[in-house]
Order: C-alpha cells, then sequence, then structure tokens
C-alpha cells in the first residue's frame, strides 16, 4: 500500500463525514467510530490500511425494486419520484442496475458505473473487485452492469434507489447474480414485483429461487415487501381475489410466507373495469396498498441510522467474541504441526549427527577424540553456521505448518464457514517474528480490548442520541431518551 493509497481513503472519509454532518448528523460520529475498529483491524492484520470498516457500510438508505420483465418496476419508480424517470415498456427496456439518487440539477444525468464503484457512500463501492473474484477481468466491464441516475425529487432525499434489470433465471450472467445477492444483503428494504397478467408458476419459481430462496433464514426478512402488480388485469375475472390468492399460495409452496404482500396498479394505464363499483373496489385496495408502500418507503431513513449502530457493535463484537478466539484456535493448529515437524526433522537430524559423531570416532588415533578441529575459527565457524541452517530449518517449518492450516481455512472460507478476516488474520501470525508459543494473536492486547469496548460504548450513546431524536415518552415538551 502507498502513501497516495493511504491519504486518497482519509480524504474520502473526511468527505463521508462532512456530507453526513449536513444529511444525518446523528451519524456523523459513527465514521469516526469504525475508524476505531480499523486501527484493531490494522493491528491484528485482518486488513490493509487502505481499506475501512466506514466504507463497507452504506450510510445512505438503499431500496431495491427487483422482479420479473415487464412486472412494472419502472413504472412504479415514475410514479414514485413524480417523473417519467425510467422508461417503460412491455418488453426488457434496460439491462442495467440503475442506482437512483437525488440530484440539484433539473435535468436529469445517467453516470457511468465507475462512479458508484470508487464512491464510499454509495453500496457499490469496490464491487469491481469482487465481480473479478469471480470472473477475470469482468470488473473492468463494470459499466455494462451499472450505471447512476440522478433525479431532483424531494423523495430521493436521503435515501437510495436500485432499479434492477427485468430477471430472467435462464439467462442470467454470474456477475448480474453476484450483484443481486450484494443487493438483497445491504438493502434496507426490497420490493418484488410480479407481473399479474403472467403469474406463470415456473417463472415465479425460478425467480424466488435466484432472488428470495433464503427469505426464512435471514434476520432482516421482514424487509421484503411482494407486489402483484396489474393486478387490474384480473378485473374481469369471475373471482380476482383468487388471482391474488393463488398467487400467494404459489409464494407459501417456497416456504415464503413472511413479509407482506401488496397488489397494486397504474390507474393511467388501466382498462375499462366495466363497472363503477368493481372499479372503486380495486382502487380502494390499491390506494391502501401503495400507501402502505410508501410509508415503509419513508421509514427506511430511520431503520438505516439504527442499521449502522448494530453493525457498529456487531463488528465489535464479532473481532472480540468470534476472529480473536478463531484466530487463537489457528495458531494453536499451526504450533501443533510445528512440534510434529520439529520431531521429525529433529529425529532426522539427530540421527545424522550421531552417525557423523560414531563416524569420527572410529576414525580417530586414539579412538577417544571426537575429531574436534584444533582451529577454534573452524570450530566456531562450523558451529554459526550450524546455527544459522537451525534457524533457516526452523523458519521453514513455521511457512510450511502455516501454509497447511492456510489451506485448512481457505477451504472452510469456500465453504462459507470462515470469513476472509480470519484467513488474513492468521497469515499476518505466520508472517510475525513473536515466538509461536504466543497464546494471544498478534496485535491483540489490553489495548486493543479497551478499544472494542470503546466503540461498543460508542454504539449504545448512537442509539441513544437517535432515541432522544426520535422519541418522546415524556410527551410534548418533555425530554427524549430517559
Amino acid at each position: 500500500m502507498t502513501s497516495n493509497t493511504a491519504t486518497s481513503l482519509k480524504a474520502r472519509l473526511k468527505n463521508l463525514e462532512s456530507h453526513l454532518a449536513t444529511e444525518n448528523p446523528a451519524l456523523k460520529d459513527a465514521v469516526k467510530s469504525f475508524r476505531k475498529l480499523d486501527a484493531v483491524a490494522y493491528r491484528l492484520g485482518m486488513m490493509g490500511r487502505d481499506q475501512s470498516f466506514a466504507t463497507q457500510v452504506t450510510w445512505w438508505p438503499v431500496i431495491s425494486i427487483l422482479g420479473t420483465f415487464s412486472s412494472g418496476k419502472s413504472t412504479f419508480i415514475n410514479q414514485y419520484v413524480g417523473q417519467k424517470l425510467q422508461a417503460t415498456g412491455n418488453q426488457a427496456v434496460d439491462d442495467k442496475f440503475t442506482v437512483i439518487c437525488y440530484g440539484s440539477e433539473d435535468e436529469s444525468r445517467v453516470l457511468p458505473g465507475r462512479a458508484l464503484d470508487n464512491e464510499p457512500r454509495f453500496p457499490f463501492y469496490r464491487i469491481s473487485e469482487s465481480i473479478d473474484e469471480l470472473l477475470a477481468g469482468e470488473g473492468r466491464r463494470l459499466d455494462v452492469y451499472l450505471q447512476l441516475r440522478t433525479c431532483n425529487s424531494d423523495r430521493l432525499r436521503g435515501r437510495i434507489l436500485i432499479d434492477s434489470p427485468g430477471f430472467d433465471a435462464d439467462d442470467q450472467r454470474t456477475a448480474t447474480l453476484r450483484i443481486s445477492e450484494h443487493i438483497l444483503d445491504l438493502s434496507d428494504l426490497v420490493l418484488v414485483f410480479f407481473d399479474a397478467r403472467h403469474p406463470e408458476p415456473g417463472a415465479m419459481r425460478d425467480t424466488l429461487d435466484h432472488l428470495v430462496r433464503r427469505t426464512l433464514e435471514r434476520p432482516d426478512f421482514n424487509k421484503f415487501l411482494y407486489v402483484l402488480n396489474q393486478i387490474d388485469s384480473a378485473a374481469r375475472e369471475d373471482n380476482p381475489e383468487e388471482v391474488f390468492s393463488a398467487w400467494q399460495r404459489a409464494l407459501a409452496q417456497k416456504g415464503l410466507t413472511a413479509g407482506r404482500f401488496f397488489r397494486i396498479y397504474d390507474p393511467d394505464a388501466a382498462g375499462d373495469f366495466g363497472d363503477e363499483a368493481l372499479r372503486e373496489r380495486f382502487e380502494r385496495k390499491r390506494n391502501a396498498d401503495m400507501d402502505a408502500i410508501i410509508q415503509r418507503m419513508e421509514q427506511v431513513n430511520v431503520e438505516r441510522a439504527y442499521r449502522v449502530s448494530a453493525m457498529l457493535e456487531e463488528t465489535a463484537h464479532y473481532i472480540g467474541d468470534t476472529l480473536v478466539p478463531a484466530v487463537t484456535g489457528a495458531r494453536r493448529a499451526w504450533k501443533r504441526r510445528i512440534t510434529w515437524l520439529q520431531g521429525i526433522i529433529g529425529g532426522g537430524l539427530l540421527g545424522v549427527v550421531i552417525a557423523i559423531g560414531v563416524a569420527l570416532h572410529r576414525s580417530s588415533e586414539d579412538g577417544l577424540s571426537l575429531g574436534f578441529p584444533e582451529n577454534p575459527i573452524v570450530f566456531w565457524g562450523g558451529l554459526a553456521l550450524i546455527l544459522i541452517l537451525g534457524w533457516a530449518i526452523q523458519h521453514w517449518i513455521r511457512r510450511v505448518a502455516g501454509r497447511q492450516v492456510a489451506r485448512r481455512l481457505e477451504r472452510e472460507q469456500a465453504l462459507g464457514r470462515r470469513t476472509p478476516w480470519l484467513l488474513a488474520a492468521f497469515e499476518h501470525n505466520v508472517r510475525s517474528l513473536k515466538p509461536y508459543f504466543f497464546t494471544t494473536p498478534r496485535g491483540y492486547g489490553r489495548r486493543v480490548r479497551r478499544r472494542l469496548a470503546g466503540v461498543i460504548s460508542d454504539a449504545h450513546g448512537l442509539v441513544q442520541a437517535l432515541n432522544d431524536r426520535f422519541t418522546r415518552p415524556s410527551g410534548p415538551g418533555g425530554k427524549g431518551g430517559n
């Protein structure tokens, strides 16, 4: 890492603090707390000094809109922002993920994916590196997958929308799936759209398998909202309620009984209902569901602030309660391998020394001399050579044992049982000159424990500040919080 890289990271984080001070002051100090965790991570070797936990957090709440082709995602976005922003149509009209954020200019602008990859405030910071891990060289083609669009709409202040390309599970590229999974993890709210005109079970099954098949396993499963759009197409059915019920049953067969379900349509594009009472009934239901969706979207700003606090505390606990014990366990395995290799190699060398001693003894004139040279320079030079050779062998043993343990950690990481941070922290210990018989990981001590405790205290303080801002248990005029 160069000093320029570290300086660039520092400048970006200062810029982030400046933006938060204006747009979300409650989170400004959270950046400093994440930097405290960075200092711990550097000492433990978890990550390089060109990285920061602060860049792995989406500071602006993210609302993702996913779904099948022609399910009305773009129409919904246009209605939400009050502008004809996204192209609409019955065919696939855009094959990129579009990140939509507030822009002060009246005219909307479309910026390349690089604008997202190099900006820590947005949810795709360094996404090109993740894509490269899956498909070598594909990260350079980031503009094929992502674009940034600005929009002067007050509803976008302090939040980000992501419009996904129409999902076709049979024709998905690996990089696109990787971005989809990334979006699901970082989103505060996920709207999954389906087209009431084409509720084919097969298409729905493919979509659910790729997008939300693990919803029930996620601790944040309640952030998924399922929207059956263009429900007005069922207005002339004998029992339009059955269309919605059949769709719910199809989801339930996948185990997706959690999450909220809505049915909406575009009033401007609705056909003739043929009956005024029927139209009013559909419209009331549509308006109620739209209001509920919008209200949920407006709530994400508050939820994001609390989520950042939770991430801060969870990361500190992860380092102290999970990572450090895991590195300690890996060090023990490393030490056992070193002892085992020392026994094998040391036993072999001892045998060689004994054999040489016996040979020298037998070849001496009086039968008693061990054949040590009379010249002290030769003697001490030979002894020094033996010590150097012993040090080199010991160093080689440490490295070999370290590679064996690292390969095991890599396999477990590939299976999802370990995080990349563990492997990096362990390799940091292997490279260290710290004697292998020390039990604690390199860089971990009283100062680190105090810093982790301080970060946890910061997280609690952030929650208190948020409570003071958003709650008033004492009633009007009373103080929030306690």
